[in-house]
């Protein structure tokens, strides 16, 4: 059986604005106002809550510890929750890929760093999860990306082998999660880094989603 495995934030969708405005909630609730802009900082989104707290203490006129950050983030969590998909939006024609590869006998997963039940929530908001038959979350093992077995237990959960599989992603975390695992690895160039995954090495790059299906098929079809 063949697979194809998706990380979710900056491969699947941008959510770096919807990311960026739960960060700028704990500091305004502080009474510090907004830290974060939502372009200029979205590749700090993509590196999860902490790496954005930390960056928003960093930019005020205090001293700070990782307590602080441990204090901010449930609320940060909180925040984000209640507006997961105020901005976020899937990349180009990423429903009608995922309908073609499933028209063409993919099985097709997801591997994020993202805890589970946010990812849940975000896939169904955006009307994909259907199309899923897995979704493995940054708290759904011990481990989870770039260690492999996050991976692998994705692909196995999907009843198919790292053998006929493939992680399409947007990080060095995705980079070294398919080389742990020994899958191959496409990464977006439409992601936080752009065209700078290119140093990465990967064993292809995606441009776009109309491309998606047939690079499957030379890869692993």
């Amino acid at each position: 059986m063949k697979n194809v495995i998706f990380d979710l934030d900056g491969t699947l969708a941008d959510t770096s604005a919807d990311l960026i405005a739960a960060a700028n909630g704990c500091f305004v609730t502080m009474g510090e106002g907004a830290q974060l802009d939502p372009v200029k900082d979205a590749k700090t989104a993509f590196a999860g809550g902490r790496a954005m707290l930390r960056l928003g203490f960093d930019r005020l006129d205090q001293k700070w510890d990782e307590s602080d950050v441990d204090r901010e983030f449930p609320r940060l969590i909180g925040h984000y929750s209640d507006h997961i998909d105020t901005y976020t939006t899937l990349y180009p024609n990423v429903v009608a890929a995922l309908e073609t590869l499933k028209s063409r006998g993919y099985r097709l997963g997801i591997c994020t760093n993202k805890p589970v039940g946010l990812a849940e929530t975000l896939v169904t908001n955006l009307g994909i999860r259907p199309l899923f038959g897995a979704l493995l979350g940054a708290d759904s093992l011990p481990v989870r990306k770039p260690d492999p077995q996050h991976l692998l237990r994705t692909i196995s959960d999907l009843g198919g082998s790292a053998t006929r599989s493939a992680l399409i992603g947007d990080t060095v975390t995705d980079r070294n999660a398919a080389k742990n695992a020994d899958v191959p690895c496409v990464l977006v160039t439409f992601g936080p880094d752009g065209q700078g995954v290119r140093d990465l090495a990967p064993e292809a790059l995606l441009d776009h989603y109309d491309d998606l299906p047939d690079l499957m098929d030379r890869m692993i079809g």
